[in-house]
């Protein structure tokens, strides 16, 4: 079962699980929408119910198709399947997600970096959390604004923004997708001064170097498959396009992180170079990447054998194809009146 699959990235995970030569899976798809993208690639599709009854919804129609194991691709869906774990296990399903311990430090920033540096591993980038307007600022000019540019986002969130003293922009929005992410100090402050209550916040250095990020197939304390990926072209925080690149030292501290969050099944680490080098975390995603197909197109069928882990298999050995160039396009699902749902 795949919940989540009107989800963005749900068409390639589902496409490469049939993929696989190591089972024939019967894939059911639930979505608490009735037209989701998924929907026309799947074996059985289900609408569920938001909420409350989100988890007894999935639980019954887990139950009726004699689903063996559950597979998230919706990141808000994880906290609470998570919490659910025990009432899947005595079904006899597994749920591919991680403990919600795991799933609270590396959803929040602030608490994954504090995290890390308390367990010496210090290639989180510099930064401070704040609560309030007073911190925001002199966190802002500890890092060396106006001379440097600097990051801020909230902790429990994704969104970056970057204060640049030679920008022009007059607003920041909080709670939305910006158009634009670049402000100044004074375009922010009035906003800041009238939140109430202030956000958690999370000052980092500006990271001006390349982005990469490492798919992770995890399992208690070893981490079997890990693939790194460049980002080269990126809108709204999503891959595009990029490049299956080995990168040694990145692959290796995912391997560390995820071992020390104790991540199970999931995870897309990513980083971002400083100025002088180095690479440094941005954050860590305890799910499968929506771009994670780039992957499966040099040679490394991660949602195939994250299946595999979940129903208790040996993993296969893993040959990548490093410096193959992956392109992600959109696809269209069509829904016709009394028809079932095709694509195009």
């Amino acid at each position: 079962m795949v919940t989540g699959a009107g989800t963005p990235g749900a068409l390639g995970i589902i496409k490469a699980v049939r993929r696989t030569d190591a089972f024939d899976p019967h894939i059911v798809g639930v979505e608490t929408i009735p037209d989701a993208s998924g929907f026309p690639l799947v074996d059985t599709a289900e609408t569920v119910s938001a909420g409350d009854d989100f988890i007894p919804d999935v639980i019954d129609v887990a139950r009726r198709e004699d689903v063996d194991v559950v597979f998230p691709l919706q990141p808000t869906d994880l906290r609470s399947l998570s919490e659910a774990k025990p009432r899947f296990e005595s079904e006899g399903i597994e749920v591919m997600v991680s403990d919600p311990g795991t799933l609270s430090t590396a959803t929040d920033t602030g608490r994954l970096y504090d995290h890390l540096v308390r367990h010496g591993h210090h290639i989180v980038p510099e930064f401070y959390r704040v609560s309030t307007c007073d911190e925001f600022v002199d966190a802002v000019r500890a890092l060396g604004y106006p001379d440097r540019r600097v990051c801020f986002k909230r902790s429990d969130g994704d969104e970056v923004r970057v204060l640049d003293s030679e920008a022009d922009r007059s607003n920041v929005l909080l709670d939305t997708q910006p158009n634009n992410t670049v402000n100044t100090l004074d375009g922010v402050l009035p906003v800041f001064e009238e939140t109430e209550p202030f956000p958690d916040l999370i000052v980092t250095e500006y990271l001006p170097g390349d982005e990469y990020s490492v798919d992770v197939v995890a399992r208690e304390d070893d981490v079997p498959v890990t693939v790194s990926r460049s980002h080269d072209e990126i809108d709204a925080g999503r891959s595009y396009t990029g490049t299956i690149e080995e990168a040694p030292e990145l692959i290796e501290s995912a391997r560390q992180i995820c071992a020390l969050l104790d991540v199970e099944y999931n995870a897309n680490v990513r980083f971002k170079y400083a100025a002088d080098g180095t690479p440094k975390l941005v954050g860590v995603n305890p799910y499968l990447s929506e771009s994670v197909t780039a992957c499966v197109g040099a040679g490394a069928n991660i949602p195939s054998q994250s299946v595999q882990h979940a129903l208790g298999w040996d993993l296969p050995e893993v040959t990548v194809d490093w410096g193959t160039h992956v392109t992600h396009d959109w696809q269209e699902i069509v829904f016709r009146p009394e028809k079932s749902p095709t694509t195009i």
